[in-house]
């Protein structure tokens, strides 16, 4: 092959990516109607066709502890909802809110404080449904709950090494020594101004909104009493080993197989709950994981983020660079990306912080900055609802101008933690 031919190739991935980029971006306009999934599978498809990567490091590409996290956690998932626990947590969320704008801050405040605790991810597998239902129950749109969602449970999950998947790898990899109070030294108090935020901007985007009283509906108890019984087991068993996580160095496939065991053995229906999970979005990640590979062994990517200083450069400058790098290839994978170039351990604290806090902020911006708006929106379209492209940019991206202001105050103004 002339050098001509190898210099063609070496964009083929990355001309995917923006192919499937925009492919994600206007897949309702007009006759063009495709699920985020399908889009990302055919970018798989075409690199592995292509050449771009072999079959063999196609496969290896694939993440197979998050495939497991998300297939248990999904597991849980349709049982919560089977169940009717939502309905009756739903009820006992209600009583404390008379108008949309108390619920939408209640939902946020709690949403936000959770996933910190068991990382963002769970909490829009889980929680898609729950706020779905809710609206449906209310009579609030369900794109402002489900908007919500997506922003409180990604900026909640910036102040914790569990938080989300690339602090935990930020965490594991950059050597610091106490990852729960440097993260919550650094990025706490900014979090909580940015759950503030979440509120503020979404009462701008919706003014009409806010102000309309709420009818609490009639509680109907559980729709599955016994199946309830069995979820709590599994939530309970979640809550338990995340929190354990924090003195013993637990796997989060682990965790969540452990908390998928109740369903599988307890449930009535357990092949019926198998059948019904979020499939398309196991594949959507699949595909994700084969396409970034390709991308990452193209040689572009690495040194451009390596040029931009995405590595070397200041706390601000890793922090804006993790905002818009996240924006082609998700949070996660970036991450990834960036502590693979062999950069990890000898990063400052503070580089490793604005690395975090970029990265996670990233997915306030646009569906694909981070992977638990793209579990948002697949969980919603299996309940005929969604966002769009457009309406979550129109929220998101001032809402992560205002945080990043706020999140660089913070790096310039917080002195390095005492321990």
């Amino acid at each position: 092959m002339s050098n001509a031919c190898k210099r063609r190739f070496t964009y083929v991935s990355s001309i995917v990516l923006l192919c499937v980029l925009l492919l994600i971006a206007f897949r309702s306009t007009g006759r063009l109607s495709l699920s985020i999934w399908q889009i990302m599978l055919g970018g798989a498809a075409l690199v592995v066709v292509t050449g771009e990567i072999t079959p063999l490091r196609a496969v290896q590409a694939v993440n197979a502890d998050v495939m497991l996290f998300l297939f248990c956690m999904f597991i849980v998932g349709e049982a919560v909802c089977r169940s009717g626990f939502l309905e009756r947590f739903s009820r006992m969320l209600f009583v404390h809110a008379g108008t949309t704008g108390e619920m939408v801050l209640l939902l946020i405040v709690s949403t936000g404080f959770f996933s910190a605790l068991l990382m963002n991810d769970t909490l829009a597998i889980i929680g898609t449904p729950f706020v779905i239902r809710l609206a449906r129950r209310t009579g609030i749109p369900a794109h402002l709950l489900l908007l919500a969602l997506a922003f409180s449970v990604t900026t909640g999950s910036a102040a914790s090494p569990i938080g989300n998947p690339q602090n935990l790898l930020i965490a594991l990899s950059g050597g610091i020594a106490a990852p729960f109070p440097v993260f919550a030294w650094y990025l706490g108090l900014p979090t909580i101004v940015g759950l503030v935020l979440v509120y503020l901007v979404l009462r701008v985007r919706y003014p009409g909104e806010y102000a309309r009283p709420l009818i609490p509906p009639a509680d109907n108890g559980e729709a599955d009493p016994a199946l309830a019984a069995v979820v709590r087991v599994s939530l309970a068993l979640l809550v338990v080993l995340i929190c354990a996580r924090a003195l013993v160095p637990l796997p989060l496939p682990l965790i969540a197989a452990a908390a998928a065991l109740p369903v599988l053995i307890g449930a009535r229906d357990r092949s019926g709950i198998v059948r019904s999970i979020d499939w398309p979005t196991l594949v959507f990640f699949a595909a994700l994981f084969i396409l970034m590979r390709s991308v990452s062994d193209s040689g572009l990517l690495p040194s451009l983020i390596s040029g931009w200083g995405g590595i070397t450069g200041s706390s601000a400058a890793i922090f804006t660079l993790g905002i818009l790098a996240s924006q082609l290839i998700s949070n996660v994978p970036y991450v990834a990306l960036v502590l693979s170039l062999g950069a990890g351990q000898g990063m400052a604290t503070a580089s490793l912080m604005a690395l975090a806090a970029g990265s996670t902020l990233a997915g306030n911006m646009l569906v694909l900055g981070a992977a638990s708006n793209v579990i948002i929106i697949q969980q919603a379209e299996r309940y005929g609802e969604t966002i769009s492209f457009y309406e979550f940019a129109l929220a998101g991206i001032p809402l992560t101008v205002l945080q990043a202001l706020v999140y660089l105050a913070a790096f310039l103004l917080i002195p390095p933690p005492p321990f």
